[in-house]
């Protein structure tokens, strides 16, 4: 008589995913009611309960076009990222071969994706996010195709195309803002605005593939058609109304001595580098190793069930920016930003070295996602107070180049050679989070030894002008 072996499934409770997106949407329609309008607000729209219709009528035509053109974007992004290593293992690769392509990919986004960001810089934003949507449009062609969806050069072009993603279009949108003359507060609630919208595309990039997913023995592959789709869409929308952006482009000796004043000589963009490069390892990390770590006491659980529950606390993340990071905000800028990187990192830290049971890795992993989804726009809003809009893509790139050759190291090490456990990578992204929020408060405070030397300058100043008027001395001392 044969012995059957039952296995037990975990379930992820039914209201876990309605709870979190009510609370996203609570926090985004609730924020015009609990905070107090801004000058651009009563200017511009003064009867507006949204954040959506904030600004000028130029301006919200265009942030409405690049929302719609960025959620495509995100899309795409979605579905080529949604099958995850299942798609090396419907191609019939092993372990060492899986990782051969993910290192080769990680090590295209060091060395090509590296210099994306300087040719984003000179030749525009525009240009440059019609680029991007090229090679989208070259992977979605490629993996169409069953037998090239998992060849050399799609997984080559597609690293590229995702390195070029978390800059062009941010840099886009900060020269359009600078074009029209808008203020700052605009531009901060577009942060959010963007991740929010990137959340809710990866969201609908999940439904969008199980609805076209086929079989794979018919040789064409809807999902990635629909990608290919999208970019052509992209591509026709910003040529047609996307205005062309002047952009002032130097030659490569001048902007080479600009990028070195400006990055490696300022100490706060060199944390900000730092900060960037940490959140984006960590956000890999947790790409690769989710589903062993939730799967590894030996229960089933149904995956695909659990991470929209990641993506709707990285929604709610972004629409709790505005929450800390307003007039009102309980805590300054940089105080919220370390408290969120050090939360993260205690987070993850818990998953790697402590085991737990899988409904609390779900808890910890969407506290993670939530830091995830507040330190993004955060890391924006500091790169528009400290480095030139002409840097930005440079900048961005450079440090996902940092990040980008760990995920390579960890690749080899890790996954091919086998050398380094899974707990230790999570645990050095753990680390790598609690010394970017340590930065993080140095920065806030060579920001506030900033400001008292400052403050005694002007009042240097006006003792000066005090001695030299005498008679005005006396009326100030009465």
């Amino acid at each position: 008589m044969g012995v059957v072996i039952e296995r037990e499934e975990w379930a992820l409770t039914p209201l876990a995913y309605p709870l979190l997106s009510a609370a996203s949407l609570a926090a985004v329609l609730l924020l015009p009611y609990f905070s107090p309008p801004s000058h651009a607000t009563a200017a511009a729209s003064p009867s507006s309960h949204s954040p959506f219709d904030v600004g000028n009528t130029p301006f919200l035509r265009f942030r409405r076009g690049f929302l719609f053109v960025f959620s495509l974007a995100s899309v795409a992004e979605g579905i080529h990222s949604v099958f995850g290593e299942d798609e090396f293992a419907r191609c019939g690769l092993g372990r060492e071969q899986m990782a051969a392509r993910l290192a080769a990919a990680a090590a295209a986004a060091l060395f090509l994706g590296g210099l994306s960001g300087v040719v984003s810089d000179k030749l525009g934003p525009r240009r440059a996010c019609i680029f991007y949507w090229m090679l989208q449009l070259a992977v979605g062609a490629l993996k169409s195709f069953s037998g090239l969806r998992c060849a050399w050069i799609s997984n080559l072009i597609s690293a590229l195309a995702s390195s070029m993603f978390y800059f062009c279009f941010e840099t886009w949108f900060v020269v359009e803002h600078e074009k029209q003359g808008q203020k700052q507060d605009l531009l901060f609630d577009s942060f959010w605005l963007m991740t929010f919208f990137e959340s809710m595309s990866l969201l609908g990039s999940q439904g969008i593939t199980n609805l076209l997913v086929n079989d794979d023995d018919k040789g064409f592959l809807l999902p990635y058609a629909f990608a290919a789709l999208l970019s052509i869409v992209g591509i026709l929308y910003i040529r047609k109304n996307a205005s062309s952006t002047a952009h002032h482009a130097s030659v490569i000796g001048s902007y080479q001595k600009s990028f070195f004043a400006h990055v490696f000589r300022d100490k706060r963009v060199l944390i900000l580098v730092l900060a960037q490069a940490s959140i984006h390892f960590s956000m890999s990390a947790f790409w690769f190793l989710w589903a062993p770590t939730i799967v590894a006491d030996g229960r089933d659980a149904q995956l695909s069930l659990i991470f929209p529950c990641f993506l709707a606390s990285r929604m709610f993340g972004s629409a709790s920016f505005p929450w800390f990071c307003g007039t009102t905000a309980p805590f300054r800028n940089e105080d919220s930003l370390t408290i969120a990187y050090v939360t993260a990192g205690i987070a993850l830290s818990i998953v790697a070295y402590d085991y737990q049971d899988i409904g609390t890795l779900v808890i910890l992993f969407c506290i993670f996602h939530a830091c995830v989804g507040f330190i993004l726009p955060s890391l924006a809003r500091l790169r528009t107070m400290y480095l030139p809009n002409e840097l930005r893509g440079g900048m961005m790139s450079f440090s996902l180049g940092l990040a980008n050759a760990a995920i390579f190291i960890f690749l080899m090490q890790g996954s091919y050679h086998q050398n380094i456990a899974n707990s230790t990578i999570l645990g050095l992204a753990a680390c790598g989070l609690l010394v970017a929020g340590g930065c993080i408060h140095m920065l806030r405070r060579r920001r506030k030894h900033t400001r008292q030397d400052t403050r005694r300058q002007v009042d240097k100043r006006r003792i000066s002008r005090l001695r030299v008027f005498p008679g005005v001395a006396e009326l100030v001392v009465k």
